[in-house]
Order: structure tokens, then sequence, then C-alpha cells
């Protein structure tokens, strides 16, 4: 499993409830320019559509550079995620309570597809992200001394 691309700002900005693998309607140079690391899931959301569908937003994938001049290609376009329908009625009951979104987390490959992970994820206040700040550098601390005895 090789993974292409990660949201280190999403696990910073949003406590994890549940995660899902989903897979991607892509075209065939968008799978390419995916595997050569021109993705990026920065500020990425999904949205779940009127007629029950996912949709992964704001997920920019450059255009493949050996496939020559594209000029109708949007780097930002809605892509499709294509998940089961008892997940997605599930994800539509949660989205309902209020504080709840789905998050893009990483970009991989399994048995030669490209999968999306996404997590239903409640976002953190201020308090929270310092907490996780100082628990983080205390752990640091913690193995700093271990290495050196």
């Amino acid at each position: 499993m090789t993974q292409f691309a990660y949201n280190k700002k999403a696990k910073f900005d949003y406590e994890t409830l549940d995660t899902f693998e989903a897979g991607l309607v892509l075209s065939g140079q968008e799978v390419k320019a995916i595997r050569a690391g021109q993705a990026s899931l920065n500020g990425a959301y999904v949205t779940i559509s009127r007629d029950g569908q996912l949709y992964l937003l704001n997920a920019s994938i450059a255009p493949y550079k050996m496939a020559g001049p594209l000029p109708d290609y949007d780097p930002n376009r809605s892509r499709k995620v294509l998940l089961h329908k008892k997940e997605i009625n599930f994800l539509r009951g949660k989205l309902e309570q209020s504080g709840l979104t789905l998050v893009p987390i990483s970009l991989y490959n399994k048995h030669n597809k490209i999968k999306l992970e996404i997590t239903l994820a409640k976002g953190k206040k201020k308090v929270d992200k310092r907490r996780t700040i100082k628990e983080r550098d205390e752990k640091r601390q913690i193995n700093r001394i271990l290495r050196q005895k």
C-alpha cells in the first residue's frame, strides 16, 4: 500500500470519530498524476448531494505532465466518491447532527486502485488544539530522555 497524498492538518483540526475507505471516479491522466505524487488534499472536504451521492471538493490533482496540453482540465473539479448505499445513509444521518463533517485523510493505492480514506470528524476548539500540542511535546521530551539513557 503506497500513500500518495496525506492531509496532516485534518488530524490536528478535527477529532476523528469513524473512518471509511472509499473509491474515487477519476480519469486516466488523473490516476497517473496521483501516482506521480501531484495530488493535494489540503483544504479538501466531502459533501453529500441532494441525490445521495458523495463528492470530493477542493482536492487538487495537477495535470499529468506527460499527457500534453489539456485545455479544459480543472485541477480542483469535484470528484465522485464511491461508497456503499448503507454507508452513505449512515453518514447522512450522522451529518444531520451539528458539528460533524466528512474530511479526506489520505489517497493511497490498494490492489492497483486509488482509494480515499475519509473520516467522520468533529472540529476541535482552540483549547483542544493546545492540549494536542502539549501532549506531543511531552511525548517528544520523554523519548529524548529515554534515548539518552
